[in-house]
């Protein structure tokens, strides 16, 4: 009898083993099968990251052409609303961004009343920086108008009913248990440094959902992440084509809240009465020539 029972002890306890080695794997596996990501760069932190900071009152701005403009990437990070700052880190790379402000020069460069552009390294921009460091830049490169750009990315992993199959070590590596959402936000904000002044802003979004199987997670995410950049960038870009457009016809018709100079030396040929008028005239070919139809 004491031989069985000897025996059995050990058996006993290697199954109490193994349960619960099987139980912690599965505890494991449900904290790892729900996730989340969150990263940001704040236009509103990077300006005022102080939230007791008194806010500044904008002036009527004065744009001066032909214009200088400059475009930035706000640095990614979360502030406290004390003045601190984190760095992140970020799925959105150089490249990336790189790539993005090239496309948003591209949009200025096509304005007759633009002279130049420069693209600023992120690195030239401070976490919380402010019209401070805006000065800064404007002395530094002599621009006048300034472009940033920020995101705001949120990722998700959660497991659906299907997440019972993850009792079994198979299960986590074959059935796509795993819910996964992406959203971004991208924005870009044109303000004119000496008056403070907002000029307009353009918004670019995306969504990208998913399913994974729970070890494959991670890499979904991540092609998730550039995907919902990539739509996201594509999105601002063609809405900052818009609002350019728009701004040009505000300019002209709003004169009380947009003045318009001219530097020493500037003809005023790339100007938007220049635009207006190249607009007129083709407004007229057209209608010339189908009155000959």
């Amino acid at each position: 009898m004491e031989n069985k029972l000897s025996l059995q002890v050990p058996r006993l306890v290697a199954l109490a083993l193994l349960g619960l080695m099987l139980l912690s794997m599965f505890t494991g596996c449900v904290g790892w099968s729900n996730r989340r990501h969150h990263e940001a760069s704040s236009v509103v932190q990077f300006l005022y990251p102080d939230k007791d900071q008194p806010f500044i009152q904008p002036q009527i701005p004065t744009l001066r052409l032909p214009l200088r403009v400059g475009v930035a990437f706000i640095p990614a990070g979360l502030g406290d609303g004390r003045g601190g700052f984190r760095p992140i880190q970020a799925n959105f790379t150089e490249q990336q961004r790189t790539e993005l402000l090239r496309k948003v020069a591209g949009q200025f460069k096509a304005l007759p009343f633009v002279q130049s552009i420069e693209i600023i390294p992120t690195t030239y921009l401070r976490p919380g920086g402010g019209f401070e460091n805006l000065d800064q830049l404007r002395a530094m490169l002599g621009i006048d108008v300034v472009a940033l750009i920020a995101y705001d990315q949120a990722q998700n992993s959660t497991e659906t009913e299907a997440g019972l199959a993850y009792w079994t070590i198979v299960g986590a590596y074959l059935v796509p248990a795993q819910r996964n959402s992406t959203h971004t936000l991208m924005e870009a904000v044109v303000y004119d440094i000496p008056s403070r002044s907002l000029l307009f802003r353009a918004p670019g979004t995306s969504t990208v959902q998913n399913h994974s199987t729970l070890f494959r997670a991670d890499y979904f995410l991540q092609q998730a992440s550039a995907k919902g950049i990539e739509d996201a960038s594509a999105q601002m870009t063609a809405n900052l084509a818009q609002e350019l457009e728009l701004f040009k016809v505000r300019a002209k018709e709003e004169p009380q809240n947009i003045r318009i100079e001219h530097k020493p030396g500037y003809t005023g040929a790339g100007a938007l009465d220049g635009w207006f008028a190249a607009l007129f005239a083709l407004i007229l070919a057209g209608r010339f020539a189908a009155s000959r139809k």
